[in-house]
């Protein structure tokens, strides 16, 4: 019997990649791979690059550079290595990664991991690889189930995939070019994917897209389900102890997803929704279609249907023409919605997106002031809700083992990591957590509750620190 092969990924930006970067290990496990977390005895390494972030394009070639110093010594020792650029730099920019590095094999775009078993074939017979299509629907229809031991190995949440690309088009924004349209998968392939995972002890679902409140799948029915109706029927799968969903689109909240909040237990709390601006003339030359008025508003119908609702965000400071006054208008906001947490970004160009052709800069020095301004109040905010919990008892979803010799960790309905001293058998259970005390971002606390001796769950021996 041949040794199996290792695969070593580093995955950069969003939780899309992370779910992608599972998959592709599922799809490589029939060639023959298994995972290593160690890019140094890889047989294969796959960069699954993000294409939002400010010079994500030279840092992957950094990172090229270090791997073909590591592909030379493995020659030399006789051993092969091959390289893979996969993700959204890839999509953008794979003739210029062919013509710019040599050292890589195959390079594959977000549509298109699926085929990795032919092209990495195709490179070896051939040379070189390149495939960026996007033939989003075939991906959705190849998506096979993971192994159950995969599963297992990934812990007891998980993300499940119902949504790619975007239609809206923000003018700072590359995802349309680099994922292509809004697709939904149908009803019937998410629940048997979360019924799989549920029967392989996975508590917690995440639903993940682009612009996951954009779900349009057809439902068992024949009809267009929209997210809401998706998360009422997979809160109905045994086992699932938790929803959640993430990234929206405030344009795209409708009244199902309203009533799910206000009709599930199982769905949290807490809602990632992006807003980048409090300016009405940023937030048009941005085409985010939503005026503060309207983001305001979106909120107010959350919190009407759950008053223990939070949220956190996104905004980008500095885009084209962004003025003192408008900026104001940003921290004004922050102050009036309060969020327990957000993240904050500087803006940076992307070739070919619509900004990167706006004249009107704003300097680097403002930029760096306007940063700091606005990430000093989100973390006064964040600070303000962690302390907040303490001396409360809510529920925790207990993950893993922590650093801590006896420490156990979970998480909140409001994603807070919680640490206990207690048995590993609690993982996998939802338990109530007295919070005693805050250390940095993490609450610290004892259960509420005795615990009778369960049996030990799937992930009760795993021992990865948090």
């Amino acid at each position: 019997m041949k040794p199996p092969r290792k695969l070593h990924i580093k995955s950069y930006g969003c939780q899309m990649n992370v779910y992608d970067a599972q998959r592709m290990v599922d799809t490589l496990a029939g060639e023959g791979f298994v995972e290593t977390a160690s890019v140094d005895d890889a047989d294969l390494v796959i960069l699954n690059t993000c294409h939002i972030r400010e010079k994500a394009s030279e840092k992957v070639y950094s990172e090229l550079g270090r791997l073909r110093v590591m592909k030379d010594d493995a020659a030399r020792q006789g051993r092969e290595m091959k390289i893979a650029v996969a993700g959204c730099v890839a999509q953008a920019e794979g003739e210029e990664i062919i013509r710019r590095a040599p050292t890589v094999d195959v390079v594959v775009g977000p549509q298109s991991y699926h085929h990795l078993p032919q092209l990495l074939a195709r490179a070896q017979a051939h040379g070189r690889a390149l495939e960026t299509e996007f033939p989003v629907e075939d991906k959705f229809e190849f998506l096979a189930p993971p192994k159950p031991a995969a599963i297992r190995a990934r812990g007891i949440s998980s993300f499940v995939t119902v949504q790619e690309g975007c239609d809206k088009f923000c003018t700072f924004c590359v995802v349309p070019y680099t994922r292509g349209a809004e697709v939904s998968r149908p009803v019937g392939k998410i629940i048997d994917d979360v019924m799989r995972l549920a029967d392989n002890g996975v508590r917690e679902i995440t639903l993940i897209g682009q612009n996951v409140n954009a779900y349009h799948g057809e439902g068992p029915d024949g009809r267009v389900w929209p997210l809401g109706r998706l998360l009422q029927r997979l809160a109905e799968i045994p086992g699932i102890a938790r929803l959640r969903y993430s990234t929206s689109h405030p344009r795209d909240v409708d009244d199902s997803l309203i009533e799910a909040h206000r009709d599930l237990p199982a769905l949290m709390p807490f809602v990632h929704l992006p807003v980048q601006s409090g300016s009405d003339r940023v937030l048009a030359a941005m085409n985010r279609r939503h005026t503060a008025r309207d983001y305001h508003e979106v909120i107010d119908r959350f919190r009407a249907a759950r008053q223990d609702i939070a949220f956190s965000s996104d905004f980008i400071v500095g885009f084209p023409g962004e003025t003192e006054e408008e900026f104001s208008a940003t921290l004004a906001l922050v102050m009036q919605i309060g969020y327990a947490g957000a993240y904050s970004f500087k803006y940076s160009p992307r070739p070919g997106t619509p900004a990167a052709d706006m004249r009107e800069t704003v300097s680097a020095a403002e930029m760096d002031e306007r940063l700091v301004r606005l990430q000093d109040l989100i973390d006064s905010q964040q600070s303000a809700f962690n302390k907040a919990m303490i001396g409360k008892t809510v529920d925790v979803l207990f993950e893993r083992a922590a650093r801590n010799p006896g420490q156990i960790v979970g998480r909140t309905a409001w994603l807070q990591p919680a640490h206990v001293m207690a048995s590993p058998d609690i993982i996998g259970q939802v338990l109530p957590v007295t919070i005693e005390s805050l250390e940095r971002y993490s609450l610290l606390g004892e259960l509420a509750l005795p615990v009778a001796r369960p049996q030990p769950s799937p992930f009760s021996q795993m021992t990865t620190g948090a």
